[in-house]
């Protein structure tokens, strides 16, 4: 058995396979995911898994270069808003956040290598992750 926090087999089988740049998302129930993407969907009911309990899980296994995250969230979900964003700058200050209007995040999500679905139901509770390397 796995030692580290992420203990879901597809999602670290994605993470493992990712190179520099590539994308992987974390969206909320509601975001449609692009024909030909891989979806992981961990959604149970509502709010669990947690939005926020899946990408600090994931990002204990990933190293992130960049993120990208609809603008739509800073007004419409403000605190979870915030709560991203700290925990981004817990993991490293050189993470770059990305604001796009949320028709093109969801656009640019088919450029993902998998989406992984929570069952989150606040507005706009979606992230792409942008892998860095670790040398």
């Amino acid at each position: 058995m796995k030692k580290t926090t992420l203990l879901n087999s597809e999602v670290s089988y994605v993470i493992a396979k990712l190179g520099h740049f590539d994308a992987l998302t974390v969206c909320d129930a509601g975001l449609p995911i692009p024909a030909g993407t891989q979806r992981i969907d961990l959604a149970v009911s509502k709010g669990i898994p947690g939005f926020m309990d899946t990408v600090r899980a994931i990002a204990a296994e990933m190293e992130i270069d960049s993120v990208e995250i609809a603008e739509e969230m800073r007004s419409a979900s403000p605190a979870l808003h915030e709560e991203l964003l700290a925990a981004l700058r817990r993991l490293s200050e050189d993470i770059t956040v990305t604001h796009v209007p949320h028709e093109s995040f969801k656009a640019n999500t088919k450029n993902s290598v998998a989406i992984v679905r929570t069952g989150e139901f606040t507005p706009y509770a979606n992230v792409t992750l942008k892998s860095g390397v670790v040398f």
